[in-house]
């Protein structure tokens, strides 16, 4: 079956099919809306005379993009008003090749990215971004201006309850704040019938699943290779005071080192491995899936937690972690009515 999927029952039908030597898995699924869930959008910026259009490129197939319903209100609002300031003001639309939005329910920003010197234009970027009552960042080679912050603020509600998050543009977002909250509420269902002691989590981001586990766990050491991740994700600690979360900025292929006490880090100056007893692991890995080193290092732990963007090198991965068996496996519809599937998978090690 291709993977040029849309409808979230071919999405369930392909993810059996992949899994079919897993006899015994059944499958959860939990839809989205298919309209205005996307709380990012990206578009390439098509010239033609002396206007600017929305675009999307697929190969050498260009689309003008008039509508764009899967995006959510704050960005559909936002899109026209943002193209006709800009077609009204030559400086601005010159050399402009893309745009991106980024909002939650609170904030919208608006990246420009440019082929030229956005120091020539700070002053039109400084009344664009007045005018419109946005945060604007503009972007060029080496260069970044920021006008009325870059900082958004998010509320998830998982099971009614409130966390708080601060970001930006610069880190990873779950692109469907709806099926983000799923997300989080299933790996908790889950993880209440289960022992649980610590968790050692890689890819944590700003700390988007680090938070609401942070008190179910009685602790937490969550690793990230971006600065700017950490230092949100420290922050997000404060906003929902827990304390008992340890982040780190260390590559999977690094921690995995430490743990193996192949090499000592400064950044884990204050975080003694030895004082955690691990009793489950959450990767969320990038598209490729786990590195050879990392499916080794997650054999060692009782439980797994993987959160998946791609469920072919998902499926790899699990094979390659003979140590364990398969027990939960759900599809979350973060991206209604196009090909992508994310999935979660729950592991644990064989005679547990």
């Amino acid at each position: 079956m291709s993977l040029c999927l849309k409808t979230l029952n071919e999405k369930i039908a392909y993810i059996k099919k992949l899994f079919e030597d897993f006899k015994e898995i059944q499958i959860q699924s939990f839809s989205s809306q298919t309209k205005s869930y996307r709380n990012k959008a990206e578009f390439a910026i098509f010239h033609k005379d002396d206007d600017i259009f929305y675009a999307m490129f697929d190969g050498k197939k260009k689309y003008i993009i008039k509508d764009f319903e899967i995006a959510n209100d704050k960005i559909k609002t936002a899109m026209p008003t943002v193209l006709n300031a800009l077609n009204s003001n030559k400086k601005l639309k010159e050399k402009l090749f893309a745009i991106e939005f980024l909002s939650t329910k609170f904030d919208i920003s608006v990246t420009l990215l440019y082929h030229k010197n956005i120091d020539l234009i700070k002053k039109e970027l400084e009344n664009f971004s007045l005018e419109l009552k946005l945060k604007i960042i503009a972007r060029s080679k080496g260069k970044k201006l920021v006008f009325n912050g870059e900082i958004l603020k998010q509320e998830l509600d998982i099971f009614e309850k409130k966390y708080y998050y601060l970001y930006s543009n610069e880190c990873f977002i779950q692109a469907n704040t709806f099926i983000n909250e799923k997300m989080i509420e299933w790996i908790l269902t889950e993880l209440k019938t289960q022992d649980k002691k610590d968790l050692l989590e890689l890819y944590c981001g700003y700390g988007n699943f680090t938070i609401p586990l942070s008190f179910v766990f009685d602790n937490i050491l969550a690793t990230e290779v971006s600065k700017k991740n950490i230092e949100f994700a420290l922050e997000n600690c404060k906003l929902n005071n827990t304390k008992n979360i340890n982040f780190a900025r260390l590559s999977s292929e690094e921690l995995n080192k430490a743990i193996n006490k192949e090499r000592s880090f400064f950044r884990l100056k204050n975080v003694n491995l030895d004082d955690f007893s691990f009793s489950h692991i959450l990767v969320d890995p990038p598209r490729a899936g786990l590195s050879k080193d990392v499916v080794n290092l997650v054999k060692k732990y009782e439980n797994i937690i993987y959160v998946s963007c791609n469920p072919k090198s998902l499926k790899d991965n699990i094979k390659d972690i003979d140590t364990h068996e398969l027990k939960k496996l759900a599809i979350f519809d973060q991206f209604a009515n196009t090909e992508h599937i994310e999935c979660i998978a729950i592991l644990k090690k064989k005679g547990f």
